[in-house]
């Protein structure tokens, strides 16, 4: 049930990264003022909301690959995670040097902070997992 549910998480976190980057390279300027609380960290760059775009397409794609690769799946999953999780303390620092106000960090909290969360936590998984597969003889075999 675990793993099934680490496997979800980690497709439903690679769909809307994907999805999210596809939005900012089609149209950046549309993207920068929808998102909540974007207009509020500095004037509009259509180059700088498309390289994030990129980003974005990696790591929805290291996500979902770690999904259908378990060989791949630790360094798969933790990358993305490490930039989501520096992302996150980014918005954090923010509050804490005084850029923005503490409410901000509950506004962004399901599209910044959440996501690096069930990052890790699948990425502990997979670690952990690894470490149980090995000591059973069975790597790589298990989907």
């Amino acid at each position: 049930m675990l793993k099934s549910t680490c496997i979800a998480a980690s497709v439903v976190l690679g769909t809307a990264a994907i999805a999210n980057g596809v939005f900012m390279l089609i149209d950046p300027e549309r993207w920068y003022y929808a998102v909540p609380g974007v207009t509020t960290t500095g004037l509009f760059n259509q180059h700088f909301v498309r390289d994030i775009g990129l980003i974005f397409l990696l790591v929805g794609g290291a996500f979902l690959l770690g999904a259908v690769r378990p060989n791949l799946r630790i360094v798969s999953w933790a990358a993305p995670s490490i930039w989501l999780s520096g992302h996150a303390l980014f918005h954090f620092w923010e509050v804490a040097v005084g850029i923005c106000g503490p409410s901000v960090l509950a506004r962004d909290f399901p599209a910044v902070t959440l996501p690096a969360l069930i990052g890790l936590a699948i990425t502990i998984w997979a670690i952990a997992d690894s470490r149980t597969a090995t000591a059973a003889g069975t790597v790589g075999r298990s989907a």
